[in-house]
């Protein structure tokens, strides 16, 4: 394999400032994720101890293996969406994939000191999310229940659609049809709907105190006038030894958690896929700390992806394919953690065609989707997963890149894409705009996972652009109501656009909308790939690779 060499200056002026800036977005991170990770405050931890209950992250503690942290999903999940409802960390649930026992598990885990874990919009659909990751995956899920079930305010928003409360439960359904084991403990409140879930699982376990019904005695006495004690009604001794719902009945949250690890201990082993993987992975030869360096906040700041590539990828070994064709996305095989993998990704600096010259970085041209096409066909064929890295623009326009058939090329790469069968993994480093988005495998395209660094910045075009855009078009619209605009109403007018525009450009909006399964640091991005192609393997199911028409 080819090493990459790297002409980087860590020392450099211009890299210590780069690094500067990135640090302090990075420490604003870590800063918010704080506030994140404290749920619904510390009123709300008190309550939730005075009920002689564990907080969902001492939970998540407890069942986690020792020294093994949780890949944490879906951290800014609905930032900043409700407001009017008060803060909603998290979206009130806890997702992320963890080792229990030695073996990955799906953990979904309500966090009951937000709204006393209620579900909001957005809860439903990380839920979702998650169950949608266990079941690409054949990854197995554990279920902490905490939940006063559907936020009634918002019921319109939580109970109907197709990707809202009910999706959860069929999921549950499907993920139990297909054998991926699902265990789920009720460690406080479980009404309404809400109780279905554990139902609909492998093996229940419930603690003293908590409650499971469809109905809470207030609402039995106001549907049919019968008054009914909560113990009696959905207590854990009553579902343990009158109704028979529950297999586990514990004292209190740390036997529970207690009994869940030794149930995990004893699950049989289960068919893999199989990727290739080297026993003893080597660690890359260059260093990772300088990629806040070369992927600069600053995105008009250019780049050579190899330089990336060869923060990630084991001993910075790199077999380049098609080096001197379509310059503008680099393809090509490498190791990650010991996993062989196939990466795509784009180009930030300048190019030259035998073609037509100078290409941009950034920016899809004809031969470059021919070229990721072909390759992620390769890597289909040869059953390599594919690791796409994110800094487009989009594909190039204009007549000539129109006259050499950019939208068949495109049309092409994005059925490569669709249609590829191994697992696909996205990492936004800088830009993902437009149909480049789509063309590298973005969220509509099924990759197993999404990353995004704080660098990433995510929308139909880059903020510039569409301010431009926006701006004309308003100012068009003014223009026939007889109102012609001056330098100083145009200048108000592109500072208010871009900074309307900024804030959807901003990964944490990504982020809280789900879009993005998780923001993390540059550094972190090696470890999150390898994770992720961990849980890819468990899916021993690979079908047969067919793109059907392609365009000539």
């Amino acid at each position: 394999m080819t090493r990459i060499n790297s002409s980087h200056d860590p020392k450099h002026k211009s890299a210590r400032a780069a690094r500067k800036v990135y640090g302090k977005v990075l420490d604003l991170y870590k800063s918010q994720a704080k506030l994140l990770h404290a749920g619904g405050g510390e009123k709300a931890v008190k309550r939730q101890h005075g009920k002689g209950r564990l907080i969902v992250r001492e939970r998540l503690e407890l069942l986690l293996d020792e020294g093994t942290e949780l890949l944490e999903l879906g951290l800014f999940a609905a930032w900043q969406m409700y407001d009017e409802w008060g803060d909603v960390p998290c979206a009130g649930v806890i997702t992320g994939v963890g080792t229990v026992a030695g073996r990955q598990f799906m953990i979904v885990a309500n966090d009951a000191t937000v709204k006393a874990g209620a579900f909001f919009p957005m809860t439903s659909k990380k839920v979702i999310r998650a169950q949608r990751i266990a079941i690409d995956n054949h990854l197995p899920v554990i279920y902490l229940v905490d939940s006063a079930g559907v936020f009634l305010p918002l019921q319109d928003e939580v109970f109907p659609d197709e990707d809202d409360f009910g999706r959860v439960f069929r999921h549950n359904a499907v993920l139990s049809g297909m054998g991926v084991p699902q265990i789920a403990a009720i460690m406080g409140a479980c009404v309404a709907g809400g109780a279905y879930l554990p139902a609909m699982c492998d093996t229940i376990l419930m603690t003293e105190g908590s409650g499971m019904f469809l109905a809470g005695p207030a609402l039995v006495k106001a549907a049919i006038g019968q008054s009914a004690d909560a113990e009696d009604l959905g207590g854990a001794e009553m579902h343990s030894a009158v109704s028979g719902t529950v297999d586990f009945r514990e004292p209190d949250d740390k036997a529970c958690i207690e009994r869940i690890r030794s149930l995990c201990d004893k699950m049989g082993p289960r068919d893999r896929a199989g990727f290739e993987r080297k026993k003893r992975p080597r660690k890359p030869r260059l260093d990772p700390a300088d990629l806040t360096a070369i992927v600069s906040m600053d995105a008009r700041r250019s780049y050579d992806v190899r330089e990336v590539i060869g923060r990630l990828v084991d001993d910075s070994e790199f077999d380049e394919y098609r080096v001197d064709y379509g310059r503008t996305v680099v393809t090509g095989l490498a190791r990650i953690d010991g996993w062989a993998v196939g990466i795509v990704a784009n180009q930030k600096i300048n190019a030259r065609s035998a073609k037509r010259g100078v290409e941009f970085g950034g920016v899809i041209y004809v031969e470059s989707a021919e070229k990721c096409a072909r390759f992620v066909m390769d890597c289909n064929q040869n059953r390599i997963p594919l690791v796409f890295l994110h800094d487009v623009n989009g594909f190039m326009v204009g007549t000539e890149s129109e006259q050499a058939g950019i939208i068949r090329a495109g049309a092409k790469m994005v059925n490569a894409v669709s249609n590829s069968v191994v697992p696909k993994i996205s990492i936004i480093m800088g830009g993902s705009f437009g149909a480049g988005h789509y063309a590298m495998c973005g969220k509509a395209y099924d990759p197993r996972f999404l990353f995004a660094w704080p660098s990433a910045r995510y929308s139909v075009m880059s903020g510039e652009a569409a301010a431009k855009t926006l701006v004309d078009i308003r100012e068009a619209q003014l223009r026939k109501q007889g109102h012609e605009v001056d330098e100083d109403e145009h200048a108000k007018l592109m500072a208010d656009t871009k900074r309307r525009y900024a804030k959807a450009l901003d990964p944490r909006y990504g982020a809280a909308r789900l879009w993005v399964d998780a923001i993390i640091e540059p550094a972190a991005t090696r470890s999150a790939i390898s994770t992720a192609l961990q849980v890819a393997d468990l899916n021993p199911v690979i079908p047969p690779f067919r793109t059907g028409v392609l365009q000539a």
